[in-house]
């Protein structure tokens, strides 16, 4: 899940999700990488828009009957 993170990162900051950009944020976070899975994310994103899936995946609980918002932990706040 982490390299998958590492992608959302890098197109959150407006940086190109490539094998070199993809392997610093993952060394910085401290994984131990393996190029052929970032070799293999960087592939499988080529032609995906990052920003529609997120949206899609977020759209996803409405559509199924649950809520957008999350739940709510705790008693009132009276």
């Amino acid at each position: 899940m982490e390299y998958v993170y590492a992608a959302l990162i890098l197109n959150e900051s407006g940086e190109e999700i490539n094998e070199d950009a993809l392997t610093d944020v993952l060394d910085a976070a401290g994984v131990d990488v393996e190029e052929s899975r970032v070799k293999a994310l960087v592939a499988a994103l080529e032609d995906v828009d990052i920003e529609e899936a997120v949206e899609q995946a977020a759209a996803a609980p409405v559509a199924a009957g649950g809520s957008s918002a999350p739940a709510s932990e705790g008693g009132d706040d009276e």
